[in-house]
């Protein structure tokens, strides 16, 4: 919101990412099997969709308090879809290689995520 290149939520590094990570949830759960629609393949999308849709929403509130609220829900669902892939894997809905590249994208989408609220907390403190 600071950076006068950001003129929308969709400009954000971070909602960029979180878009990635959502549609590579999305095809990961394509090869899971069609029992699985609405237990584990349903709960990884949800909770992959809900770390872009919270980003998007913040950004969309007047107040810096409310958008760092919504910033920690994100960070919320995506420990969540970390949980998700890892039980996945577990259960051997999906191999090891399948779900690593996600994880990665987890923890790049979790840095970023932790330097926005770092960010707004800080210009915040300067008010």
């Amino acid at each position: 919101m600071s950076e006068p290149s950001i003129r929308s939520y969709r400009d954000l590094g971070v909602w960029q990412e979180a878009m990635a990570l959502a549609e590579a949830a999305y095809r990961i759960t394509t090869t899971f099997p069609k029992e699985e629609l609405y237990g584990m393949s349903g709960q990884i999308r949800r909770s992959a969709t809900s770390i872009a849709a919270n980003i998007a929403e913040g950004y969309g509130r007047e107040a810096t308090g409310s958008y760092i609220q919504f910033l920690k829900v994100a960070r919320g669902s995506l420990r969540e879809l970390e949980t998700h892939l890892l039980l996945a894997q577990r259960v051997e809905l999906v191999r090891s290689e399948g779900v690593q590249p996600l994880l990665g994208q987890c923890d790049k989408v979790g840095k970023m995520l932790h330097g926005l609220i770092r960010s707004l907390q800080r210009s915040g403190d300067d008010n």
